[in-house]
């Protein structure tokens, strides 16, 4: 049997996009786990914001890649002590930096802001009472969104014309410009693709096999996540630019937000989901028993 890998956006795919609910798609994250299929998030939320979120949807035993792929958090099922760098930390989770230092990002941000005489708001020099307005979050989740590793979101606040020079500066240092939902995200190494890759590199060094991964994803951000997946699924609503994978094999929900990711599971999964079944002592949601 050919073992599967869920890679997931959060905010507006799993998660409500302005309430951040996930009640609809809690049937299938049950079904899920219980037939030992990970469901991994791939987000711009920061390691600090997913450790206690992963408690939450019942996801402690996969990985995750925050920070739209320049962090990547290893559970203990995912880790190899041949293979990291660094010890786990009190939760028991390995993080692995794929991307530039946060500092390195800031410094070059403020560079290229007087260079190009462009206009932008970083988070990092928000107050938290601005986090807080822009996104929804609640006072402790704002200053754990503030706590990054590898990337910084930004508003845009000069003409949009201006964002081409600008792209092209970031570029130059190493660092790339993606669009979300509510910031702009400078990122430097991996997007969510190339972390995603990365990671089933890692399943299938600890595995040795193939996974079958299926990909879902509402914004710009998400384009290399529904690219770099076997199967893939656009969730309607969250872009504000129109989403076209290079990906054949996919599906473009009616519903929206976690309504939406359940109808993608449903489709590409639910008549095949019986035969999911977990090999004899597997280890559950880890998918390397």
């Amino acid at each position: 049997m050919q073992p599967r890998l869920v890679f997931t956006d959060l905010d507006g795919s799993l998660l409500d996009h302005d309430s951040y609910d996930w009640q609809q798609a809690r049937p299938w994250l049950l079904r899920l786990k219980t037939l030992g299929v990970p469901v991994i998030p791939v987000t711009c939320r920061t390691r600090a914001e997913m450790l206690p979120l992963r408690q939450r949807l019942g996801l402690s035993d996969t990985p995750f890649i925050a920070e739209n792929g320049s962090v990547v958090g290893l559970p203990p099922a995912w880790s190899h002590a041949h293979l990291e760098r660094e010890p786990p930390g009190p939760d028991g989770v390995v993080m692995r930096n794929l991307g530039l230092d946060i500092a390195f990002i800031r410094k070059r941000l403020a560079v290229w802001r007087e260079r190009l005489g462009v206009a932008f708001d970083t988070m990092g020099e928000m107050t938290l009472e601005e986090i807080m307005a822009l996104t929804g979050l609640d006072e402790d989740d704002a200053r754990l969104a503030r706590i990054r590793q590898g990337s910084e979101p930004l508003v845009w606040k000069s003409d949009p014309s201006a964002l081409a020079p600008f792209r092209e500066a970031l570029q130059d240092d190493g660092l790339r410009l993606v669009q979300g939902r509510r910031f702009w995200h400078v990122t430097g190494g991996p997007d969510k693709g190339g972390a995603v890759t990365w990671l089933v590199s890692r399943f299938k060094a600890l595995r040795g096999c193939e996974p079958l991964t299926l990909g879902l994803g509402d914004g710009p951000n998400d384009q290399s996540l529904l690219e770099a997946v076997d199967q893939a699924v656009i969730i309607r609503g969250g872009a504000v630019s129109p989403l076209a994978p290079r990906q054949p094999a996919l599906y473009r929900s009616q519903a929206t937000g976690p309504s939406g990711w359940a109808e993608g599971l449903a489709h590409w999964w639910g008549s095949d989901a019986p035969r999911m079944t977990p090999k004899q002592g597997a280890v559950p949601g880890s998918g390397l028993g």
